[in-house]
């Protein structure tokens, strides 16, 4: 809340709202007033300008501040965002200040700014007076101040006080135009031979300020006049009457001055008995207001006294009750003390006893019957103090094993026989008299005379039912998992490896399954993770009703399964294997009646026999064998083979991760360029150098890209690889100096140079990549111009809409985009009318075969042709030899590239042209 908006405590709040209220509908008027005269100029019409025809009209300056006035006060009542009203305010309050000030200069220095006549051109003024179209000088002066009251209430801290002075100030020169035309005197209302105030300017500046005087009436001069107090009560009564009584009485007189039904000294005499009337009345009426305040203050002051009187018989007369009370309580609190004294003492004997008996109480004498049950044991044993007295201990404390249900012995017994504190074995159950069985732990311990001779047994004994519950719970689940009740991975891999160890030691010989769920993360997609956990829920009831209870079935993370097929040959796994995945694939998935998914899965089967060397790499294994199945198309079941070649090669790969990751961290990765070089020399096609990737391995030699870019986009890693490429170049670009001096930015000059680097499709798809990129242009200093960036054919059709989106961004940022391996698609030239790419990589395959290949040639040739049609320059890879670069050339293929006109070079030879 703004600091205008705080009411002063000493101010009435109704009156408050009331001068805002009026405030801000003065602000309304004004700009009203001003809307009409600036329409009745634009359409010329008189009553509009001067109310009256041949009396002064306003001007049109004079209207345009008014407007100005009148909006600054009303954004400064309108609070919507207090910032931006506030600015707007003082905008206009500030074009009110100049208008006026530049005004004023006019008229001392004889000047003419132009501003007089800006909207219209008038050849004379209404009245004849010298400045057409110029305000008169009373109101450049009272805008002037107005524009600075409405500058200092605007301001973040404003100045009240100041604003109301300025104010005031103004009222009284504007209230002397008007008392000009009242009295008829002209010296009032113009200043010499300059323009006059018109007398509806007069009235529109008297009702502008007195709305900025009660914009904020608690605080400044104002709250001189609003304050709740007896001074603002008399300031109310006396000043509207100061300020309007004797004006009007003055006009009174004058006009019977005028009338000549006296003489000017009859009249003066008349003006001053009836200002002494009028204030003898006021004052007389205040002074009547006051002695009635001052008379309820002082029946205000008795009532008060008496009450407070009152109060303080009343407060001795509770004090005198707290204490009497008081005592009472700490003759109360001795007693408490000396009685809580001795119970101190019985319950500390009591805590002794119950730390030695638990819960549940019993004794015995000596032969083993009954003499005492505590209140807990009855409730725990179904027996009552009455029906137990007497009683042997076996027939009321019933207990077995819970495991081997047979009868415990009894503790009473082996107390008297050996005269020591037994405890129960573990695993104890109570058998209550209504035939509940409740968990328990107890003690039994001898009950001696001063001489040592046993004379009875206590048996303490606690339900420990729900904590061996949980027990169990805990020890469930932590075997188990929690959304299919399956066995979990941990006790999966503790069964595995029993049955490894089993396979070792034995003749036996098992199976080991990992099943993987095809396509599960659809479901996961399009009907959310309470359909993922509902199908997995159903499938691992399905799997259940296909395994024997004796196997082992288990949910490994995720939707992923296992089995242990306990004493199954490997072909007798294979059959099982493909029931299970029968029956998974004539399985349907229904999620809320309206969506049906065909379900199918992926196994992996390896046998479990003396070679296994542990269980990690059955598992492994299993899990590599299930990963050949998805790829070989899904729904399949492979069984693992140490000379798979299809393992070997994705377990390379996967050996390749680690690799890459390394080299990553080790700087071992390597930048070359080669050359794209045109094929015509006569034409003005820039030179590109294609920026490409090595790897340096752990021995030192040179890994080609296609060693470890598959394994890289297998496991999401080229994305680290982009990044690392483009920030790796850009930094080695960004700090030769050379640089600038060679490159021009425009592309348009044969000495311009293009660096073309490769992006993967991950890359693509990161939402992030494209800012990642922006970023490092702006560290480095590199002029997007420079920059071609080479997605392939494969990775456009994948997702045309994300790649021409991608392309799209980069090329307003102002880089260049090539199309690689053109061709290799199935309907390229389709959609390539959608892609706005600059270069078109013509597919190495059949540019190599170009010069033997007819078709290979056809195919070049409509590629460069589709290219060159729609603007779209040419390059020709596996350019290996001159027959081939003859060729494209007679084509009118744009660039070449390949051996035969450049090899790849390392990236530090590389030389700037």
């Amino acid at each position: 809340m703004t600091i205008h908006h705080l009411q002063s405590r000493y101010q009435s709040s109704s009156l408050h709202a009331l001068c805002q209220f009026y405030s801000q509908k003065t602000s309304i008027a004004v700009v009203l007033i001003g809307c009409v005269v600036l329409m009745g100029w634009m359409k010329d019409i008189t009553v509009l300008k001067s109310v009256v025809p041949g009396w002064v009209a306003m001007k049109v300056n004079t209207a345009i501040c008014l407007i100005l006035g009148g909006t600054s006060l009303w954004l400064w009542h309108w609070q919507w965002k207090p910032y931006i009203t506030r600015s707007a305010a003082q905008v206009c309050a500030f074009l009110v200040l100049v208008i006026s000030l530049l005004t004023l200069m006019q008229y001392a220095f004889n000047l003419d700014f132009g501003i007089d006549q800006i909207l219209f051109k008038t050849s004379i003024d209404p009245l004849g007076d010298v400045a057409p179209g110029r305000m008169a000088v009373h109101t450049a002066v009272i805008f002037l101040l107005l524009g600075l009251s409405l500058l200092l209430l605007s301001l973040a801290q404003p100045k009240y006080f100041l604003a109301q002075s300025f104010a005031l100030v103004a009222f009284f020169i504007a209230s002397m135009g008007l008392l000009g035309y009242v009295y008829g005197n002209a010296y009032f209302y113009k200043f010499g031979s300059l323009t006059s105030i018109a007398i509806h300017t007069a009235v529109a500046l008297i009702l502008l300020i007195c709305g900025i005087l009660f914009a904020c009436p608690n605080r400044g001069l104002m709250i001189v006049v609003t304050s709740k107090h007896a001074g603002g009560m008399m300031a109310r009564n006396l000043l509207p009457a100061a300020i309007i009584f004797p004006p009007a009485i003055c006009w009174l007189v004058l006009c019977g001055y005028r009338m000549e039904i006296y003489t000017a000294e009859f009249g003066l005499c008349i003006l001053s008995v009836l200002n002494i009337i009028v204030f003898a009345v006021l004052i007389w009426r205040n002074a009547r207001s006051l002695n009635v305040i001052d008379h309820q203050r002082r029946r205000s002051q008795i009532a008060l006294q008496k009450a407070n009187e009152e109060l303080e018989e009343r407060v001795i007369l509770r004090t005198n009750e707290l204490l009497r009370a008081l005592e009472q309580l700490q003759a109360e609190i001795g007693e408490r003390q000396i009685i809580e004294q001795a119970l101190f003492q019985e319950k500390e004997l009591a805590l002794v006893t119950l730390q030695s008996i638990g819960d549940g109480v019993i004794t015995t004498d000596a032969r083993g019957l009954i003499k005492y049950i505590n209140p807990v044991a009855e409730i725990l044993t179904g027996w009552s103090l009455s029906e137990a007295m007497g009683m042997p201990l076996t027939q009321v404390f019933q207990i077995i094993h819970e495991n081997t249900r047979e009868a415990a012995e009894n503790p009473v017994e082996q107390v008297l026989d050996s005269g020591m504190i037994v405890a129960l074995a573990n695993h104890t159950v109570l058998i209550t008299r209504n035939g509940r069985e409740l968990s328990i732990e107890d003690s039994a311990a001898p009950i001696r005379t001063r001489d040592g001779d046993i004379v009875g047994v206590v048996l303490v004994f606690h339900d420990v039912t729900q904590s061996r519950n949980m027990a169990r719970l805990l020890s469930w689940q932590a075997k188990h998992d929690s959304l299919t009740g399956l066995v979990n991975r941990r006790e999966f891999e503790h069964r595995l490896a029993q049955a490894v160890t089993n396979a070792h030691t034995g003749t036996e010989q098992h199976a080991l399954c990992y099943l993987d769920l095809d396509q599960f993360k659809v479901i996961n997609d399009t009907c959310g993770h309470i359909a993922g956990d509902e199908l997995l829920c159903e499938i691992a009831n399905l799997f259940q009703s296909h395994i024997p209870s004796c196997e082992t079935l288990a949910r490994l993370g995720g939707d992923e399964f296992g089995i242990i097929f306990n004493n199954c040959s490997l072909e007798a796994a294979v059959v099982r294997a493909n029931i299970i995945r029968e029956n998974t694939q004539k399985f349907r998935f229904v999620w809320k009646q309206d969506k049906v998914f065909n379900i199918s899965i992926s196994i992996g089967l390896v046998a479990i026999n003396a070679d296994t060397p542990n269980m990690n790499s059955a598992l492994s294994a299993a899990d590599a064998a299930c990963y050949v199945a998805k790829n070989q198309g899904r729904n399949r079941v492979h069984i693992y083979q140490a000379d798979d070649l299809e393992l070997a090669r994705q377990y390379g790969e996967m050996q390749w991760v680690g690799r890459i990751t390394q080299a990553l961290e080790d700087n071992r990765f390597r930048l070359y360029y080669q050359s794209i070089v045109p094929v015509t020399r006569n034409h003005c096609e820039t030179e590109h150098y294609e920026i490409l990737l090595r790897l340096i391995d752990e021995t030192g030699k040179l890994v080609s890209p296609m060693a470890f870019i598959p394994a890289a986009e297998r496991y999401n890693l080229m994305q680290t690889i982009d990044r690392w490429v483009i920030h790796t170049f850009f930094t080695h670009l960004g700090q030769c100096v050379d640089f600038q001096q060679h490159y021009c930015p425009l592309l348009k000059y044969s000495r311009g140079c293009l660096y073309t680097i490769n992006l993967s499709g991950a890359s693509i798809n990161d939402e992030q990549f494209i800012d990642f990129i922006c970023d490092q242009f702006t560290l480095h200093q590199i002029p997007p111009a420079a920059i071609c960036f080479e997605i392939t054919e494969t990775v456009a059709i994948k997702n045309l809409g994300k790649a021409a989106g991608f392309i799209r961004a980069l090329k307003d940022f102002g880089c260049c985009f090539a199309l690689d391996d053109f061709g290799s698609g199935m309907s390229s030239f389709a959609y390539l009318k959608n892609l706005p790419v600059d270069y078109l990589k013509i597919d190495g395959s059949f540019v190599k075969h170009i010069v033997e290949e007819p078709i290979d040639l056809a195919m070049v040739d409509a590629i460069n042709k589709i290219g060159q049609v729609m603007g779209i320059q040419t390059i020709a890879e596996f350019v290996e030899n001159n027959d081939i670069l003859k060729v494209i050339q007679n084509l009118g293929v744009n660039y070449a590239q390949g051996y035969g006109v450049g090899r790849p070079t390392p990236f530090k030879l590389f030389q700037f042209n």
